[in-house]
């Protein structure tokens, strides 16, 4: 299904859920006014027709970033209220067709449940699902007012056994999922660099996904990130999200060629060595170790671009070799399988889906079921690997529990 056509099914599916939950939040306040049953409708429909004209003007018009942000933001927060209703309304409805079917008396159904407490179950569990749709409106906008530029500096001691002596207590900082599309607070995200670059990092690694779709749309935003600087340089790798694969499509065209380049050249513009199936020699007092990048390598419907045998050349004489890899199901499908020489891997791509709980000792997401390493250090044999939930966000403007992460290894010998 094309993009226009996948739009019009979603708003018909949207229309036609407005009007369920508009008929059953009138019917359960009968004691309205026909004037402000009148202006109850006229506002519902109004925000609901705007809402949906929004959503088209933001994918098909050039607006402005902010604005189409706010969009995102009422649409997001609109859906996930009506959908916490919806249980509750299915639940009536099934309730009182189970009467109509199965009982002479249908209408008993509307009495109250007691005399000292006159509602009856259609009202009660309708008003209960507008308290139910008041959860996900207060976490999810708290998430988008506190969670989404609420930088958290995670520090991770990282043990390499064959780590040169020149490189014992060295820092490196790692940030991914810029997703520079999304954001519409410039100063909160300079604040996020300020805090990455006070933490003095010796090298800095980026993981992936600069943009949603579009590498234009970083040019607001690539003076902050070119101030990320380090002694020892800051190198990146390509994310599923940085070929315009969700704009142009799979298939080549000059105009996604010309997207592809235009991204080489921002890195180069802000200063990152980007790592395109390669690797780079990493040097201290004479002593060295190996990071290679290699493009996206996912699994399922994401793209495999990475080609580890390419990135892997002339390397065997390299006593660590980290690895910057923007999907973690690349370390299980293909690095741990084939490339027990790779000593780190370094990776985003899950956001912890900007949503759950993340604590020193215990991490829970959603996404999990998805990822099975989807948040922090994983080991296995001698091989490790470590996943940043994302500075960025997509989708939900927002976090929950799982907030943006600047990530500082100290490297360390065993």
């Amino acid at each position: 299904m094309g993009r226009l056509p996948f739009i019009i099914v979603a708003c018909i599916f949207i229309i036609a859920f407005d009007i369920y939950c508009y008929k059953a939040i009138v019917s359960v306040f009968k004691n309205w006014k026909p004037r402000t049953k009148k202006v109850f409708g006229i506002l519902y429909w109004s925000y609901s027709i705007l809402l949906i004209v929004g959503v088209f003007a933001g994918i098909y018009l050039n607006l402005f970033l902010t604005l189409r942000a706010i969009i995102l933001v009422a649409f997001f927060l609109t859906v996930a209220c009506k959908f916490a209703m919806l249980p509750f309304l299915v639940f009536d409805d099934l309730r009182r067709l189970f009467i109509k079917i199965f009982r002479k008396k249908p209408t008993a159904e509307d009495q109250p449940i007691s005399q000292a407490e006159p509602i009856s179950r259609s009202e009660f569990l309708v008003k209960a699902g507008l308290v139910a749709a008041a959860v996900p409106l207060t976490s999810l906008s708290w998430g988008i007012i506190s969670g989404a530029y609420d930088y958290q500096v995670r520090k991770v001691n990282l043990i390499l056994p064959n780590l040169p002596k020149a490189f014992d207590g060295i820092t490196m900082a790692q940030i991914s999922d810029i997703h520079s599309g999304s954001f519409y607070n410039k100063t909160a995200v300079k604040g996020g660099v300020e805090m990455l670059m006070g933490e003095k990092p010796d090298f800095v690694f980026f993981t992936g996904d600069l943009v949603n779709n579009l590498t234009n749309e970083v040019k607001d935003y690539q003076d902050i990130f070119a101030k990320v600087k380090a002694p020892l340089g800051v190198y990146s790798s390509l994310g599923n999200h940085d070929y315009g694969d969700y704009y142009f499509g799979k298939i080549s065209s000059p105009e996604k060629v010309k997207n592809l380049k235009d991204m080489v050249d921002v890195h180069k513009i802000m200063g990152y060595e980007l790592l395109m199936n390669e690797h780079r020699r990493l040097k201290v007092d004479g002593e060295e170790i190996g990071i290679l990048g290699i493009e996206n390598w996912g699994m399922g419907r994401f793209p495999k671009y990475g080609k580890m045998e390419l990135a892997v050349q002339n390397t065997d004489d390299l006593p660590v070799k980290l690895l910057l890899s923007h999907d973690p199901s690349h370390w299980r499908g293909e690095v741990l399988q084939k490339y027990p020489q790779i000593d780190a891997m370094f990776s985003g791509h899950t956001h912890g889906m900007q949503f759950g709980v993340r604590l020193k000792e215990y991490q829970w997401s959603p996404v999990q079921y998805i990822y099975k390493e989807w948040a922090g250090l994983y080991q296995e044999q001698k091989q490790q690997l470590y996943v940043n939930v994302g500075y960025g966000f997509l989708g939900y403007p927002g976090r929950v529990g799982i907030l943006p992460e600047i990530t500082v290894f100290t490297l360390k010998r065993a």
